[in-house]
Protein backbone atom coordinates (compact mmCIF):
# COMPACT_ATOMS: atom_id res chain seq x y z
CA UNK A 1 0.00 0.00 0.00
CA UNK A 2 2.94 2.47 0.74
CA UNK A 3 4.27 1.91 -2.21
CA UNK A 4 1.28 3.14 -4.53
CA UNK A 5 0.50 5.85 -2.54
CA UNK A 6 4.27 7.06 -2.83
CA UNK A 7 4.01 6.27 -6.80
CA UNK A 8 0.24 8.59 -6.94
CA UNK A 9 2.04 11.38 -4.35
CA UNK A 10 5.19 11.95 -6.63
CA UNK A 11 2.65 11.24 -10.15
CA UNK A 12 0.41 14.43 -8.44
CA UNK A 13 3.17 16.64 -7.66
CA UNK A 14 4.89 15.62 -11.18
CA UNK A 15 1.97 16.86 -13.06
CA UNK A 16 1.13 19.86 -10.70
CA UNK A 17 5.16 21.17 -11.51
CA UNK A 18 3.55 20.22 -15.40
CA UNK A 19 0.98 22.74 -15.34
CA UNK A 20 3.04 25.71 -13.46
CA UNK A 21 5.42 25.00 -16.49
CA UNK A 22 2.60 25.35 -18.74
CA UNK A 23 1.40 28.35 -17.30
CA UNK A 24 4.45 30.30 -17.64
CA UNK A 25 5.38 28.52 -20.77
CA UNK A 26 1.66 30.00 -22.31
CA UNK A 27 2.65 33.38 -20.89
CA UNK A 28 6.23 34.05 -22.50
CA UNK A 29 4.98 32.68 -25.67
CA UNK A 30 2.34 35.34 -25.93
CA UNK A 31 4.66 37.75 -24.56
CA UNK A 32 6.88 37.01 -27.34
CA UNK A 33 3.97 36.94 -29.66
CA UNK A 34 3.64 40.41 -28.81
CA UNK A 35 7.08 41.50 -29.03
CA UNK A 36 7.10 40.15 -32.96
CA UNK A 37 4.64 42.60 -33.78
CA UNK A 38 5.27 45.17 -36.06
CA UNK A 39 4.69 48.04 -33.75
CA UNK A 40 2.21 48.84 -30.47
CA UNK A 41 1.33 51.10 -28.06
CA UNK A 42 0.61 50.95 -24.08
CA UNK A 43 -0.74 52.90 -21.31
CA UNK A 44 0.92 52.19 -17.69
CA UNK A 45 -0.73 52.95 -14.42
CA UNK A 46 0.53 52.80 -11.35
CA UNK A 47 -1.29 52.76 -8.09
CA UNK A 48 0.16 52.75 -4.56
CA UNK A 49 -1.60 52.34 -1.34
CA UNK A 50 -0.51 52.66 2.66
CA UNK A 51 2.45 55.07 4.01
CA UNK A 52 4.86 54.60 1.00
CA UNK A 53 2.34 56.13 -1.82
CA UNK A 54 4.05 59.40 -1.94
CA UNK A 55 2.93 62.14 -3.24
CA UNK A 56 3.38 65.94 -5.39
CA UNK A 57 6.72 65.44 -7.25
CA UNK A 58 7.26 62.31 -5.60
CA UNK A 59 4.28 60.68 -7.03
CA UNK A 60 4.39 58.30 -10.24
CA UNK A 61 1.82 58.98 -12.77
CA UNK A 62 0.48 56.61 -15.79
CA UNK A 63 3.24 56.15 -19.07
CA UNK A 64 2.06 56.05 -22.29
CA UNK A 65 4.13 54.01 -24.88
CA UNK A 66 4.86 53.13 -28.72
CA UNK A 67 7.19 51.27 -29.65
CA UNK A 68 8.03 49.76 -33.13
CA UNK A 69 10.55 46.44 -33.54
CA UNK A 70 13.96 46.75 -34.38
CA UNK A 71 13.12 51.03 -34.53
CA UNK A 72 11.82 53.77 -32.09
CA UNK A 73 10.30 53.63 -28.66
CA UNK A 74 8.44 56.95 -27.73
CA UNK A 75 7.34 57.31 -24.02
CA UNK A 76 5.51 60.01 -22.11
CA UNK A 77 4.83 59.56 -19.07
CA UNK A 78 4.57 62.60 -15.30
CA UNK A 79 6.25 62.22 -11.99
CA UNK A 80 4.21 64.25 -9.67
CA UNK A 81 3.97 67.65 -11.39
CA UNK A 82 6.92 66.68 -14.17
CA UNK A 83 5.59 65.74 -17.41
CA UNK A 84 8.45 63.62 -19.32
CA UNK A 85 8.40 62.39 -22.64
CA UNK A 86 11.32 60.72 -24.18
CA UNK A 87 12.62 58.64 -27.58
CA UNK A 88 14.72 55.64 -27.35
CA UNK A 89 16.88 53.60 -30.01
CA UNK A 90 19.00 51.13 -29.27
CA UNK A 91 20.33 52.23 -25.84
CA UNK A 92 20.62 55.78 -26.80
CA UNK A 93 17.45 58.44 -25.81
CA UNK A 94 16.51 61.73 -25.66
CA UNK A 95 14.14 63.42 -23.02
CA UNK A 96 13.01 67.28 -23.24
CA UNK A 97 13.93 69.76 -20.49
CA UNK A 98 13.22 72.75 -20.51
CA UNK A 99 11.67 72.78 -24.64
CA UNK A 100 15.40 71.35 -25.27
CA UNK A 101 15.63 68.02 -26.24
CA UNK A 102 18.67 66.48 -24.09
CA UNK A 103 20.52 62.96 -24.65
CA UNK A 104 21.43 60.58 -21.90
CA UNK A 105 24.91 61.62 -22.39
CA UNK A 106 24.15 65.37 -21.57
CA UNK A 107 22.71 64.52 -18.50
CA UNK A 108 25.22 62.22 -16.92
CA UNK A 109 26.70 65.27 -15.00
CA UNK A 110 23.17 66.53 -14.16
CA UNK A 111 21.80 65.64 -10.74
CA UNK A 112 18.01 66.09 -11.69
CA UNK A 113 18.73 63.87 -14.84
CA UNK A 114 20.38 61.29 -13.30
CA UNK A 115 17.55 59.21 -11.85
CA UNK A 116 16.04 59.47 -15.66
CA UNK A 117 19.39 58.08 -16.60
CA UNK A 118 19.40 55.22 -14.61
CA UNK A 119 15.46 54.67 -15.70
CA UNK A 120 15.98 54.31 -18.88
CA UNK A 121 19.06 52.19 -18.74
CA UNK A 122 16.94 49.75 -16.54
CA UNK A 123 13.45 49.90 -19.19
CA UNK A 124 12.02 47.09 -20.46
CA UNK A 125 9.38 47.39 -22.94
CA UNK A 126 6.27 45.57 -21.75
CA UNK A 127 6.60 42.68 -23.95
CA UNK A 128 9.90 41.71 -22.05
CA UNK A 129 8.39 43.31 -18.94
CA UNK A 130 5.87 40.46 -18.53
CA UNK A 131 8.17 37.19 -19.65
CA UNK A 132 10.33 38.95 -16.56
CA UNK A 133 7.86 38.84 -14.61
CA UNK A 134 6.34 35.38 -15.14
CA UNK A 135 9.95 34.52 -14.53
CA UNK A 136 9.10 35.80 -11.05
CA UNK A 137 5.73 34.27 -10.34
CA UNK A 138 5.65 31.15 -8.66
CA UNK A 139 3.04 29.51 -10.11
CA UNK A 140 0.63 30.35 -13.12
CA UNK A 141 -2.53 28.98 -13.11
CA UNK A 142 -5.28 29.44 -15.52
CA UNK A 143 -8.31 30.54 -14.55
CA UNK A 144 -12.01 30.49 -15.91
CA UNK A 145 -11.78 33.47 -17.89
CA UNK A 146 -8.74 32.36 -19.81
CA UNK A 147 -6.04 34.51 -17.47
CA UNK A 148 -2.68 33.35 -15.88
CA UNK A 149 -2.39 34.13 -12.40
CA UNK A 150 0.07 33.18 -9.52
CA UNK A 151 1.92 34.57 -6.62
CA UNK A 152 5.52 36.20 -6.84
CA UNK A 153 8.13 34.57 -5.08
CA UNK A 154 9.85 36.70 -2.20
CA UNK A 155 13.33 36.91 -4.41
CA UNK A 156 11.03 38.51 -7.15
CA UNK A 157 8.41 40.75 -5.49
CA UNK A 158 12.07 42.10 -3.92
CA UNK A 159 13.35 42.93 -7.26
CA UNK A 160 10.43 44.25 -8.56
CA UNK A 161 9.91 46.99 -5.64
CA UNK A 162 13.64 47.90 -5.92
CA UNK A 163 13.00 48.31 -10.13
CA UNK A 164 10.56 51.30 -8.54
CA UNK A 165 12.39 53.17 -6.65
CA UNK A 166 13.67 53.08 -2.83
CA UNK A 167 10.85 56.16 -1.76
CA UNK A 168 12.92 59.10 -0.81
CA UNK A 169 16.19 57.88 0.24
CA UNK A 170 15.49 54.29 1.63
CA UNK A 171 17.71 50.89 1.88
CA UNK A 172 16.89 48.12 -0.17
CA UNK A 173 12.92 47.00 0.76
CA UNK A 174 12.39 43.81 3.07
CA UNK A 175 9.47 41.43 3.07
CA UNK A 176 8.50 41.29 -0.69
CA UNK A 177 5.55 39.43 -1.45
CA UNK A 178 3.17 40.25 -4.50
CA UNK A 179 1.03 38.91 -7.21
CA UNK A 180 0.83 38.78 -11.26
CA UNK A 181 -2.03 38.46 -13.89
CA UNK A 182 -1.56 38.37 -17.10
CA UNK A 183 -4.13 38.06 -20.09
CA UNK A 184 -3.67 37.00 -23.39
CA UNK A 185 -5.89 36.99 -26.64
CA UNK A 186 -5.39 34.70 -29.78
CA UNK A 187 -2.01 33.56 -28.51
CA UNK A 188 -0.46 37.05 -27.53
CA UNK A 189 -0.49 39.04 -24.61
CA UNK A 190 -2.93 42.03 -24.03
CA UNK A 191 -2.97 43.11 -20.89
CA UNK A 192 -1.03 42.51 -17.52
CA UNK A 193 -0.99 43.41 -13.90
CA UNK A 194 1.05 43.20 -11.01
CA UNK A 195 1.02 43.82 -7.10
CA UNK A 196 3.73 44.68 -5.05
CA UNK A 197 4.64 45.00 -1.58
CA UNK A 198 7.06 45.83 1.22
CA UNK A 199 8.85 47.93 3.64
CA UNK A 200 11.69 50.10 3.25
CA UNK A 201 13.74 51.73 5.96
CA UNK A 202 14.47 55.61 5.27
CA UNK A 203 18.15 56.02 5.41
CA UNK A 204 19.87 57.23 8.55
CA UNK A 205 16.45 57.22 10.68
CA UNK A 206 13.99 54.58 12.58
CA UNK A 207 11.23 55.12 10.11
CA UNK A 208 9.80 52.21 8.25
CA UNK A 209 7.82 52.91 5.14
CA UNK A 210 5.17 50.76 3.97
CA UNK A 211 4.96 49.91 0.83
CA UNK A 212 1.59 48.49 -1.24
CA UNK A 213 2.01 49.30 -5.70
CA UNK A 214 -0.40 47.86 -8.22
CA UNK A 215 0.48 48.71 -11.88
CA UNK A 216 -1.61 47.77 -14.53
CA UNK A 217 0.00 47.59 -18.58
CA UNK A 218 -2.73 47.34 -20.64
CA UNK A 219 -1.61 46.72 -25.01
CA UNK A 220 -3.36 48.27 -27.68
CA UNK A 221 -3.29 49.10 -31.50
CA UNK A 222 -0.78 46.31 -32.62
CA UNK A 223 0.76 46.68 -35.85
CA UNK A 224 -0.95 49.90 -36.50
CA UNK A 225 1.40 52.11 -34.25
CA UNK A 226 3.10 54.75 -35.76
CA UNK A 227 5.76 57.15 -34.06
CA UNK A 228 6.62 60.67 -35.58
CA UNK A 229 10.17 61.56 -34.57
CA UNK A 230 10.95 65.33 -34.07
CA UNK A 231 14.25 65.96 -36.71
CA UNK A 232 16.16 67.36 -33.28
CA UNK A 233 15.84 64.18 -31.87
CA UNK A 234 17.07 62.10 -35.45
CA UNK A 235 19.98 64.46 -35.40
CA UNK A 236 21.23 64.07 -31.72
CA UNK A 237 20.68 60.44 -31.71
CA UNK A 238 22.26 59.62 -35.43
Amino acid sequence: MIKPLLTAILSGLFVASLHAADGKNDVKAAAKKLADQPSYSWLSVPRSEGTGAGGGNFRAGPTEGKIEKGGWTQTSSSFGDNKIETFMKGEKFATKREDEWKTGEDLEGDDRGAFLVRAMKAFKAPAAQAEDIADKVKELKKGEDGSYAGDLTEEGATALLSRGGRGGGGNAPTGGKGSAKFWIKDGALTKFEYNVQGTIKIRDTDEERKINRTTTVEIKDVGTTKINVPAEVKKKLS
